[in-house]
């Protein structure tokens, strides 16, 4: 497949912003201010870097308002270069062309319904009235549940699982091994022995939201789970039964919430949280890496540490414990 170049200011015509002079030649890629060469644009997005913009080999960089000047070569000047470079970097890079149809080792269930643009891959089993929408993509080995429904250019890459009554919206993205829809984790004690409680609910995911690999997002007991649009979810994450997250939230790898725990809208969790169930975590909302959530958040709280508390109390009693330890090794 032949790269695609362009011109700055076909980039710019294309994503906006600013072009600043123009390299002798078309750009063929992207890379980082180390590793470009003349052919590649890079981006300089942390002011901390600025001095490798005097010395990179890249044949244009985007950069900030503030560096517009500190950059002498070609150039896109952007308000968020961090955000310019991503659509840069999918337009140098974009999706291969879907190929409509369904491939022949597929078993799709007679009531199913697949969109004549839509692909369904090798070995894929798709259940009794199930839903493919226009454009969508169903990586080989996927397993559809009864009544599922996926929506429009979403893409499920190969070996994702969706039990049955989930639904999936639009443009969204599950990457291999992902499972949506096993059974929340209700037990009821009987007579010195569990039972289990059985799962009722469904898992509804909204428009523009990935999911990481491995990642499991269980069904609801009764209410549905439920993950709001935008938001995009790490590796090996574990959501609960009737969690409710809220749009545009970021939850980074190896997360477990716990059932029946609310997040908000922009909510951003860090690697290795843990939440209680039954909580309720505020809009906007920042919980720092191995946070363990015990206790409801307001909005815009920022914490660390398990359990969780506010980051200035964090570091003001790490830095406690080490003086005691300090005073205590020099007795």
């Amino acid at each position: 497949m032949e790269r695609p170049s362009y011109t700055l200011r076909e980039i710019v015509a294309r994503l906006g912003g600013e072009a600043v002079g123009e390299p002798p030649a078309p750009l063929t890629g992207v890379a980082t201010l180390d590793s470009a060469g003349p052919a590649d644009i890079a981006f300089l997005a942390n002011p901390k870097y600025r001095a490798k913009l005097a010395t990179t080999r890249a044949g244009a960089v985007i950069v900030g308002p503030g560096d517009r000047d500190h950059a002498s070569g070609p150039r896109i000047v952007s308000e968020n270069p961090y955000a310019y470079y991503a659509k840069t970097v999918a337009l140098f890079h974009p999706e291969p062309a879907i190929v409509p149809g369904v491939h022949p080792t597929a078993q799709v269930h007679p009531s199913a319904q697949v969109d004549a643009s839509a692909h369904v891959g090798a070995f894929c089993v798709m259940g009794p009235d199930a839903r493919i929408a226009a454009g969508a993509r169903i990586g080989e080995g996927c397993v559809i549940g009864a009544g599922v429904a996926v929506g429009e250019r979403t893409r499920l890459h190969p070996r994702v699982t969706i039990y049955d009554g989930c639904t999936i919206g639009a443009r969204v993205i599950l990457h291999s091994g992902v499972v949506i829809g096993a059974d929340g984790f209700g037990m009821a004690r009987d007579a010195g022995r569990w039972i289990k409680i059985p799962q009722v609910g469904g898992v509804r995911i909204g428009d523009d939201v990935e999911v990481g690999a491995n990642t499991t997002i269980d069904r609801g007991a009764g209410p549905d789970t439920v993950i709001g649009s935008g938001t995009m979810i790490d590796n090996l994450v574990q959501i609960g039964h009737n969690v409710q997250i809220g749009r545009c939230c970021v939850i980074v790898a190896q997360v477990g919430i716990s059932g029946s725990t609310r997040l908000g809208d922009f909510v951003m969790v860090g690697g290795q949280v843990g939440m209680a169930g039954h909580l309720t975590i505020g809009d906007g909302t920042r919980i720092g890496a191995q946070a363990g959530v015990i206790s409801d958040l307001k909005p815009g709280d920022t914490v660390l540490g398990s359990p969780a508390m506010p980051i200035k109390e964090f570091h003001y009693m790490t830095a406690y414990i080490r003086r005691l330890a300090a005073r205590k090794k020099g007795e």
